[in-house]
């Protein structure tokens, strides 16, 4: 068969076939290397987000690419069925060894929505491995975001996303996430965290405790939700509460894991070790598409002797990810970027947390290590946020990118209202990067500030 004329060809400046999500449209990507990325046009940026909080250890790692190199002269591709890969080994053990307590068992799969479905189908499948078929039902917070594909939406707190797929999915229950700082009440630090945790016990009791299969979150939370970290009585509690009624306890550490937050998991800041861990962004690093489920042991080998795990992908351990995702932990641990994160993080955020001297309408700043987040608000006190009409969540993202700085908005209330920033550089970024960044959110502040008429400090 000949190749029809002009196949290949392609000039950006013909209509683009591929599908974007909206109309907005940005410039070619030309290269990327650290912090920074070019475009076709040589302008820079400098990856105040990390991408969607992927690129932990910045872009082009010469030590990463290597080995993937290596690994693609060997072989790209053996299924799983036909071949078991080194490098899928050697990262499984790694990742395990890094985990806390007896999470020691490691499912690959290609990003975070998989992540989170595989989860998933391990409690099911365990809870019918020991014969309690009634569990069925996992818990989750609103808002939360746990993927965008069918089972993941089902678990997901996030109406512009699960709205026009409601009729076609099997909702599971919710129970509000700890937006502290949206109470307005007479309770503690330790006296709210106890109090969500509490809803958790309501809910299970709601619903049944023999339907209860898991509860799933994001410990430090992400786009939902704008990098929220509850009370530190909340974690404990919510573990306490699991075990009491046999339910299941799942980290979505989608976003938080792989040393984002200053430890390899952030379930380390309070001592916690859940009963599955969903994993991705971090361990793959942008290098490739990766993403695993962690288990424990005892739970791995009841369904496996229950006849398997009814599960799998295409390119679940694929030995090229692998490579890349092993590499990534060898730089993270390595080049102590899990401790940077920390330091940065502490550094970043009270350059953050001071520009609300400045910033009237900054509401609220959080999270913790390099994974943070601003919200504004129109008014700080009674906590109402911007008109909805104003679109701040894009247009400061707008101002941020025309100065060559990139960060990542979502709306935090729902999805419809309330509009949070990440700043989530990656984990080499320096106190120079530091600076930079907080050149152009100022910059970009000062601009929203004046199209919008929003007060300033005198």
């Amino acid at each position: 068969m000949s190749t029809p004329a002009g196949v290949f060809d392609w000039s950006p400046k013909e209509p683009s076939r591929l599908f974007y999500q909206t109309r907005l449209r940005r410039p070619l990507i030309d290269r990327a290397e650290g912090v920074y990325i070019w475009d076709e046009h040589g302008k820079r940026y400098l990856d105040g987000s990390s991408g969607a909080m992927v690129s932990n250890i910045g872009h082009s790692n010469p030590r990463v690419l290597a080995a993937m190199r290596a690994q693609m002269e060997r072989a790209t591709f053996g299924y799983r069925l036909h071949f078991e890969n080194e490098p899928a080994e050697r990262l499984a053990s790694a990742i395990a060894k890094l985990c806390p307590g007896d999470l020691n068992r490691v499912f690959f799969c290609s990003g975070g929505s998989e992540a989170t479905e595989s989860a998933v189908k391990m409690a099911r499948q365990y809870a019918l491995a020991i014969g309690e078929t009634k569990r069925t039902k996992v818990i989750s917070r609103f808002p939360s975001y746990h993927g965008s594909t069918f089972g993941a939406l089902a678990i997901t707190g996030y109406d512009p996303l699960t709205t026009p797929f409601a009729e076609m999915i099997h909702s599971m229950p919710k129970i509000p996430a700890p937006r502290c700082y949206l109470d307005r009440d007479n309770l503690n630090d330790e006296e709210r965290g106890i109090r969500y945790a509490e809803m958790l016990r309501d809910k299970i009791i709601e619903i049944g405790p023999e339907t209860a299969l898991a509860f799933i979150m994001e410990p430090v939370g992400g786009a939902s939700t704008g990098a929220i970290v509850a009370p530190d009585s909340y974690y404990k509690r919510v573990r306490e509460i699991c075990d009491e009624y046999g339910v299941l306890l799942i980290y979505d550490e989608v976003m938080s894991g792989a040393g984002r937050t200053g430890a390899f998991l952030a379930a380390e800041h309070w001592g916690i070790t859940p009963d599955i861990v969903a994993l991705a962004k971090g361990i793959g690093a942008g290098y490739a598409p990766l993403g695993a489920m962690v288990a424990r042991n005892s739970h791995v080998e009841a369904v496996i002797d229950s006849g398997g795990f009814m599960h799998g992908y295409t390119y679940a351990g694929n030995p090229i990810a692998c490579a890349a995702g092993l590499a990534v932990l060898h730089e993270l641990v390595e080049q102590d970027l899990i401790g940077n994160a920390a330091r940065m993080g502490d550094k970043l955020k009270a350059r953050l947390t001071a520009l609300m001297d400045d910033y009237p309408f900054i509401g609220d700043v959080r999270g913790k290590g390099l994974l943070l987040a601003f919200e504004l608000m129109k008014d700080r006190e009674t906590k109402e946020p911007l008109p909805r009409g104003l679109n701040a969540y894009q247009r400061l993202v707008d101002l941020a990118y025309d100065r060559g700085l990139i960060i990542y908005s979502r709306r935090t209330r729902g999805g419809y209202e309330g509009d949070h920033f990440l700043v989530c550089p990656p984990m080499i970024v320096t106190d120079a990067h530091i600076d930079e960044i907080m050149n152009g959110l100022i910059s970009s502040l000062d601009a929203l500030a004046s199209e919008l008429d929003l007060p300033r400090a005198a």
